[in-house]
């Protein structure tokens, strides 16, 4: 199979996982924040955020280096598998004493310390499962990670229904995430077991010092990203209180919810990349330059979208009680558009062994985020800390694309310039389109915008004859 074709199907099995993952994460999102209100909403969207932060402890960037080293060497796998899970142990108990002095520190309520302890609970199940996904990924077997995903979202989405329907307390969801993570762990172990094969135990603690010396910077950038993506709502809890950690919640979940394109498309690309980087740059640059076109194509039309429905999406899931998370879904949603423009560089700097460069940018960004957030939360609140967000997305995204530039990996200016242009047209028409026909159905009108967004995309050659022809080759045809 051809890598085109090798992407196309893993991208594939992702995406419909992901976009089913999605549906219902979006129900159960609906549910649970109606159900809980703002308040509990709040306090479990916190332990979440807190635990999200600390969890990337546990990992240090080992998975990913898993992934490059097993994809360039599967000699390699059951060394990394017997020693990261080991590894695992020492840093999941590290990371739980570094909770507890958190918490106790924080002054939290016990009742959110709870959630924050169990919770965690799921991040270390969680972080186990991975070690497996991170070899399937590696061999590119991504149908059993798109099970996997989907396992994840019902369990979530039919224990969410049964607690509602017993009325069962905030405890309960946190538990939800203990059970969803424990189900998947057990499909992951079985699957790896019946697919691939049983992992030899290897351990070697001469192996543990370079590993985690080129595994922590991984684990930095993945740190520092998760700081900048949570703190702000760690810092709302501290300053503001869990009410208004739900209002902000609620628009920052939906927003997480879209990653799901760039997400699953790095997980297909990340081997190829990295296998590309130590065999043709060419076809590396033309790789990037394809993935940038299309996330530009799919990110700019979703922030004007977005930033023009935000009342009706917000009213429609939540209902009138998160009336004041509409001003924070229409700033916080061109964070994710800079994401998806700078998801295929932070790619290719992981794929070129660059990953140094986007732990001291993360790092800059980190800093910066949380100064900023510390002058603008107290005096703006959840509002104050949407914009931070923004900004340092863009600060990271900008400076990702210049040093990609710097290395010899840039794209063609003009050519994507011009290409930006027509995007932005075809989304300021569908924008048009949205503001004079708002009152009809919100979605019919979402079908009619995005039909039109693409007949112009479409008509003004913005997907010209490569593109046509490599989606062919990509689902097979060619």
């Amino acid at each position: 199979m051809s890598q085109l074709k090798t992407i196309g199907k893993n991208s594939a099995a992702l995406l419909i996982a992901q976009i089913l993952s999605y549906v219902l994460a979006f129900f159960y999102t609906l549910y649970m924040a109606r159900y809980l209100g703002a308040d509990g909403y709040g306090s479990i969207s916190l332990a979440i955020s807190l635990t999200g932060i600390f969890g990337i402890l546990v990992d240090m960037g080992l998975n990913t280096l898993l992934i490059r080293e097993v994809a360039r060497d599967k000699s390699k796998t059951n060394s990394f598998i017997s020693n990261t899970a080991l590894m695992k142990i020492f840093l999941s108990l590290f990371t739980l004493g570094a909770i507890y002095v958190f918490v106790n520190l924080s002054g939290y309520s016990e009742q959110v310390k709870t959630l924050i302890y169990i919770v965690y609970i799921s991040v270390v199940i969680g972080s186990y499962s991975n070690i497996f996904g991170a070899v399937m990924q590696a061999e590119e077997k991504m149908e059993y990670l798109s099970v996997s995903t989907i396992i994840s979202g019902l369990v979530i989405f039919f224990g969410t229904l049964i607690g509602i329907y017993f009325s069962l307390d905030v405890i309960y969801f946190a538990v939800l995430y203990v059970t969803s993570n424990g189900l998947n762990f057990i499909y992951i172990s079985l699957i790896y077991l019946w697919k691939f094969s049983f992992p030899k135990i290897e351990i070697d603690f001469g192996f543990w010092k370079p590993v985690l010396k080129e595994a922590w910077p991984f684990g930095f950038t993945s740190l520092s990203g998760q700081l900048y993506t949570y703190v702000d709502t760690v810092m709302i809890s501290l300053m503001q209180g869990t009410l208004v950690v739900g209002w902000y919640s609620a628009a920052y979940r939906l927003i997480l919810t879209l990653l799901f394109v760039p997400t699953a498309v790095n997980i297909a690309i990340f081997p190829v990349m990295s296998r590309l980087y130590t065999s043709s740059k060419e076809s590396l640059i033309l790789l990037n330059e394809r993935y940038f076109k299309y996330m530009l194509i799919l990110g700019i039309p979703l922030g004007f979208g977005t930033t023009v429905l935000a009342d009706k999406i917000i009213l429609l899931i939540f209902g009138a009680e998160y009336t004041p998370s509409i001003i924070a879904l229409q700033i916080l949603i061109w964070t994710m558009v800079f994401t998806f423009i700078g998801a295929s560089f932070v790619q290719l700097l992981q794929s070129i062994n660059k990953q140094l460069i986007l732990t001291k940018i993360s790092f800059i960004c980190l800093v910066f985020n949380v100064i900023l957030n510390l002058i603008l939360i107290p005096k703006y609140s959840y509002i104050g800390a949407s914009v931070v967000t923004l900004i340092t997305e863009i600060i990271l995204v900008s400076y990702t694309i210049f040093i990609s530039f710097r290395l010899g990996y840039g794209i063609d200016i003009k050519k994507n310039t011009k290409i930006f242009f027509k995007v932005m047209g075809g989304a300021l028409v569908m924008s048009a389109f949205l503001l004079y026909f708002s009152s009809i159905n919100l979605f019919l009108l979402v079908i009619i915008a995005a039909l039109i967004y693409f007949i112009i995309i479409f008509r003004t050659k913005t997907i010209d004859d490569v593109d046509k022809q490599l989606f062919k080759e990509l689902i097979g045809r060619s």
